[in-house]
């Protein structure tokens, strides 16, 4: 049987950078057309200059686009299938995160990230779905988050948005069961992405290096559960472990714990306050 990626137009978001920039490094070898969608022009340049070279039998698309912006992120799909022919493999890779005390979140960067990590997610995989079905193949991949699958205090809003994630991505396999096409979400935990600089998380609260996982071998594992069309993906067996034994944790051991993380998660801010009152 074919592979689902092999002589497939594959669309890939947030591809300038960590997971997305190697979803796209190692779709290049199998997709007849690779379209890559950011922001930053420049980088996308470097990576099709980069790709064409390595697999000069894949056409690789640049699609510059804001995918807050719902107008540009439409006009970017239709181009897509205008150019690229119909779009076989959708892998919903762009999203952001903030990690702070909600009270203390900028509300236009919580708005931007709801856009983004569920507004956004949703419009693609509406646009795309219909025709996949239509011809009984394709492939949906929503990457979410660890957070996905837990409350994380002090990341509550992008928690938010993973669990919204997670419940779309669940319930579209059951709903496309049997169709032909794949629906899986990948969850990772810490990975070395460009993420700790946007969500603005000071280095020395970064993740430990044993809790860190490569982006390639992420972007890797994801794209074999995708093909395998299984439904969670947790890479690494770390994370797998972490993940199961929260599920048997009550909540009340969890917030306590929680609570003991969120001075290094982010900061002694709240406590200060309090003292100075």
């Amino acid at each position: 049987m074919k592979s689902l990626l092999t002589d497939s137009h594959v669309v890939i978001t947030g591809a300038s950078a960590g997971i997305g920039l190697e979803f796209a490094r190692q779709c290049g070898s199998r997709a007849r057309v690779l379209t890559l969608v950011a922001r930053r022009t420049d980088r996308l340049e470097a990576l099709a200059l980069e790709i064409r070279g390595a697999h000069p039998e894949c056409r690789v698309r640049v699609a510059s686009c804001d995918l807050l912006m719902s107008d540009a992120t439409d006009r970017m799909l239709r181009e897509a299938e205008a150019d690229g022919g119909p779009i076989d493999v959708l892998i919903n890779n762009a999203g952001f995160g903030d990690v702070r005390y909600f009270d203390e979140a900028p509300l236009d960067k919580l708005e931007r990230m709801i856009t983004l990590n569920v507004t956004t997610v949703t419009r693609l995989a509406h646009a795309v779905l219909p025709g996949m079905l239509a011809r009984g193949r394709g492939g949906l991949l929503n990457v979410s988050s660890i957070a996905g699958l837990h409350a994380i205090p002090g990341y509550a809003v992008y928690t938010g948005t993973k669990h919204y994630v997670t419940a779309l991505t669940k319930a579209l396999r059951v709903e496309n069961a049997g169709r032909g096409v794949h629906v899986t979400q990948l969850n990772p935990g810490p990975v070395k992405t460009e993420f700790m600089e946007v969500a603005e998380i000071p280095a020395e609260r970064a993740t430990p290096p044993l809790m860190e996982m490569s982006a390639s071998r992420c972007a890797r594992i994801g794209l074999q559960g995708l093909e395998k069309n299984r439904a969670v993906v947790v890479p690494g067996l770390l994370m797998r472990i972490n993940h199961r034994l929260l599920q048997w944790v009550p909540d009340c051991v969890m917030h306590f714990v929680w609570r003991l993380l969120l001075v290094r998660l982010v900061g002694h801010r709240r406590a200060m306050k309090e003292e100075e009152r």
